[in-house]
């Protein structure tokens, strides 16, 4: 048998991801303020791409009439240097004569940017204020470093994080010294900072109140664990008191703060632009997208002339043009598809979760991304590119665009209820129980069952975690 080499041809389809499509994948998950800061650089970039003038946002009917008779006629196009009648079949829309730029909206005077701006003090600048009052000596030149060691090695709340004998290593110090100071700084504002533990941290409280000696001190220094599992008899047999005298120390140690730091860190708030927002308008919800601050870009009408043949450019600058242009073009492109991919998307939630825009949470339905991917006939991975990093402003707040996809849970009534509305109803039962006998998981979950709801007990505790809610023994309320 001899073999032979022949050519042969074949039709075949294939999946690849061409430049553009990359392109439009890679700006589906950004945020807004990405895609404008990148919007921005490609007007740097690009010199194709300009920013439309702001007295051009809202065309004249002269200036639309004045576009159609500048419009490129048949036989013009045909006459047209590299063939660029798929770009102006595909994206005339971009080109600078049938541009239409987006609805201009209200602009709002803002308040001054200093009116706006403020710092707050840390809790390594407050102690290192206290620590720069006291005036130290010739025969004790340390204090300062040390003492700045010390705070540099203080977590958020005010808890020292490394032993006495590390910071000592870090400057060659003495032990005597660095415990010396270590002394100075835990008398400092907030009482008890610098504390290596809990206990620490409450009996230098407790000794700041002129509190030495009484049974307050002897229940933080001896019975401390049984006080935080709340066992009051416990205590009070120990100690020989009855829990009438007891329930008084125990009001004065529920006064001490055991995180003093943290009044001199506060959690700073993250400010959230929506993406999109969501009105009711009559008897509908409608869907509107966040543009304020979103570069309004065009063709520069410009730099296309220099495509044309009949200039005086060589070939090298048409080709460099040419590559700029194809590149603004499938921009502008990517950009508008994103806009109405999320657009898309946000509706087809609205439309799942009107009851929840309409009641509140516990109104909040189940949903999937399968649901989404096959109401707008997108695929499922498209859906979770849209709602990462996104925001949606609603009548019942700002939520994440991910907020609202939950698993569902079957009922005894043959309906699915959404995980978020048991984690409201478990939130509920715990804030309505009796603090002095907490209910159990196993309760919790007799409750529910007794709704109609289809539960294990691990997924009561699983919930609890979530919502970040101790056990009934954490719970329990002694007095």
């Amino acid at each position: 048998m001899v073999l032979q080499q022949r050519l042969q041809n074949r039709l075949s389809q294939k999946l690849i991801l061409t430049p553009s499509l990359q392109q439009a994948i890679k700006l589906l998950p950004m945020s807004t303020l990405e895609l404008v800061d990148m919007l921005n650089q490609e007007v740097v970039e690009n010199p194709m791409l300009e920013e439309v003038p702001a007295e051009d946002l809202q065309p004249t009917e002269s200036n639309t009439q004045s576009d159609k008779q500048e419009a490129p006629t048949p036989d013009k196009e045909k006459q047209d240097s590299w063939d660029d009648a798929d770009y102006e079949y595909f994206f005339g829309d971009y080109l600078d004569g049938g541009f239409r730029p987006r609805a201009q909206r209200e602009v709002k005077e803002l308040p001054p940017i200093e009116n706006t701006l403020s710092t707050q003090t840390s809790l390594a600048d407050h102690l290192m204020w206290q620590l720069s009052l006291g005036k130290a000596d010739d025969t004790d030149p340390l204090i300062r470093e040390i003492g700045s060691a010390i705070i540099g090695n203080l977590d958020d709340n005010g808890y020292l994080v490394a032993s006495v004998e590390e910071i000592a290593a870090m400057g060659n110090w003495p032990v005597n010294d660095v415990q010396r100071i270590l002394t100075l700084i835990q008398g400092f504002d907030p009482i008890g900072v610098a504390a290596r533990d809990l206990q620490e941290c409450l009996l230098l409280q407790i000794a700041h109140l002129g509190l030495e000696g009484t049974a307050s001190k002897t229940i933080i220094q001896d019975h401390l664990r049984l006080l935080q599992n709340h066992q009051g008899k416990d205590i009070a047999r120990r100690l020989d008191m009855s829990l009438d005298e007891l329930k008084h120390h125990i009001e004065v140690i529920r006064q001490l703060d055991p995180k003093p730091g943290s009044r001199h860190n506060p959690a700073s708030s993250q400010h959230v632009i929506p993406d999109v927002y969501v009105a009711k308008v009559e008897d509908r919800y409608a869907v509107m997208l966040n543009e304020d601050g979103m570069p309004q870009l065009r063709i520069s009408p410009v730099y296309r002339r220099l495509l044309d043949k009949k200039s005086e450019n060589t070939e090298e600058t048409r080709a460099y043009v040419k590559e700029k242009f194809r590149s603004a073009l499938w921009l502008l492109k990517s950009v508008d598809q994103r806009q109405k991919t999320i657009h898309k998307v946000a509706t087809s939630i609205v439309t799942f979760q009107t009851e929840f825009l309409d009641l509140g949470i516990e109104y909040l339905r189940p949903l999937v991304l399968r649901d989404v991917a096959s109401d707008i006939g997108m695929h499922e991975s498209t859906v979770s590119r849209v709602v990462n990093n996104k925001y949606m402003h609603t009548p019942q707040g700002v939520f994440e665009m991910k907020y609202f996809f939950h698993s569902g849970i079957s009922s005894a009534y043959g309906e699915s209820v959404s995980s978020v509305k048991i984690k409201q109803r478990i939130r509920k039962i715990i804030q309505q129980e009796n603090p002095q006998k907490p209910l159990s998981d196993s309760r919790i979950l007799g409750i529910l069952q007794g709704e109609g709801l289809v539960l294990a007990r691990r997924t009561i505790a699983k919930y609890r975690e979530e919502l970040r809610i101790p056990t009934s023994g954490q719970r329990r309320v002694m007095f």
